[in-house]
């Protein structure tokens, strides 16, 4: 009798580890380990940036990239196909959570964009990407992105999160909206020339007051690609030169809209000795860091720029310039190359699912992250305006941690379900 229980209860203990023992055998193990990786190096840089503080940073950094790491086993460990059931669910909760944020939220560094549960700081908008991410691709899973009317569904889908965010503003949070979608739209067969018809009124907001002529030539080339790709070719070519019109004249005006601070970080990157003590500074100091690290840094713990604290920020957002000082360019590369190698995982995933959906999701990933790392690079050398996104896995910033991992997990459940063949 006591022999019997022994072997029951041995069986039932191996029926529930069996399926957690396979899951380390299934998941791709190359992109865990890099992402993993770029975590701990986050927690040892952020430590970097408090050696004079009595700040626990770091500690939370690695404490919640842990519980990353749980969740994101959990959600590889079960079947991504159930979220197509569950994709209108999922986008009525990342709006009404962003609408709390405007009712309720807590502004911090110009945007109101966090919410205080429990004496934690909680940012809706980081997990409305990922939010966004499974609603488009359920939508272009049922239908692709080569007929207009479908496109124009994506477009309208997206309008109401990404409106919301806009109006807390988070400018970052509403770029990455907005590569996240074209991503995903390249990827369903959309026409190339609908993707550049897309831009086009950003660019011609941008060239309009810049270069006038120039923007003249861009509308006019608009028209003709237009003319050649859109159904209704008269119509729709002077709606599009219409649309850009109104977006070159209408920048003046969202311009008088801005905020000074949302001003200076769209324009001083391009010379910020203009205001070297305002706006300016906290490139100018990144600048200086990243210099100074030359080709193999001055070692962990031992940057000027880092431990003098003359980096604003260097923690979250401007963490590359700490990376830059103290590994130099060796590390720096090293640290791209990371990168590099977690967006090649996700573009292969991506081009081996068994169906759309899972592929849609891998590439809404890919365009989330690699956006985020293009932008934070090039703003923290003085290549892009500053934009408050933070670089993944490496900056401090709970939400967007956990964000990241969430993410990551549906990657890998794209690919543990794409294997027919089974260990156990």
């Amino acid at each position: 009798m006591l022999r019997s229980k022994k072997y029951n209860f041995q069986k039932k203990n191996k029926c529930f580890f069996v399926p957690w023992l396979s899951l380390f055998f299934e998941i791709d193990w190359l992109l865990l380990i890099l992402v993993v990786s770029l975590t701990s190096l986050g927690g040892l840089i952020i430590k970097s940036t408090e050696l004079n503080e009595t700040s626990t940073n770091c500690l939370q950094h690695l404490l919640l990239g842990s519980v990353g790491f749980i969740i994101m086993l959990f959600i590889a460990r079960f079947n991504y196909k159930n979220l197509m059931i569950w994709h209108w669910l999922i986008y009525f909760i990342t709006n009404i959570s962003l609408i709390a944020v405007i009712i309720l939220g807590v502004t911090a560094n110009g945007a109101q964009s966090w919410i205080e549960i429990g004496g934690f700081n909680i940012q809706p908008s980081e997990f409305a990407k990922v939010g966004l991410i499974i609603t488009l691709a359920a939508l272009l899973h049922q239908n692709d992105a080569s007929k207009i009317l479908s496109v124009l569904r994506v477009l309208g889908i997206t309008f109401i999160p990404w409106a919301l965010i806009m109006f807390q503003p988070d400018l970052g949070t509403g770029l990455v909206f907005a590569a996240i979608t074209l991503g995903m739209l390249y990827w369903a067969n959309i026409h190339p020339g609908w993707l550049i018809l897309l831009i086009s009124p950003i660019v011609s907001a941008i060239l309009f007051n810049i270069f006038f002529i120039v923007w003249i030539g861009w509308t006019i080339i608009m028209g003709i690609i237009s003319w050649f790709t859109l159904p209704y070719r008269f119509i729709s070519t002077i709606g599009i030169i219409s649309i850009n019109f109104a977006a070159g004249k209408l920048s003046n005006i969202f311009w008088g809209l801005l905020k000074e601070y949302q001003k200076d970080r769209l324009t001083l990157f391009l010379d910020p000795e203009k205001n070297p003590l305002g706006g300016g500074y906290q490139l100018i100091q990144s600048r200086i860091a990243i210099g100074s690290g030359e080709l193999w840094g001055r070692g962990l713990f031992h940057g000027t720029q880092t431990q003098l604290d003359f980096v604003p920020e260097q923690h979250t957002d401007f963490i590359f310039s700490v990376v830059g000082e103290e590994l130099g360019f060796i590390g720096s590369m090293v640290v791209l190359i990371i990168f590099w190698l977690i967006c090649f995982r996700y573009v292969l995933i991506a081009s081996q699912a068994e169906e759309n959906f899972g592929s849609l999701l891998a590439i809404g990933v890919l365009s989330m992250t690699s956006f985020q790392v293009i932008v934070n690079i090039c703003m923290t050398v003085g290549l892009a305006p500053i934009t408050g996104i933070p670089l993944p896995w490496l900056s401090y910033g709970k939400s967007a941690l956990l964000t990241n991992f969430i993410a990551l997990g549906l990657v890998e459940s794209v690919f543990k379900h794409k294997q027919r063949k089974r260990l156990y």
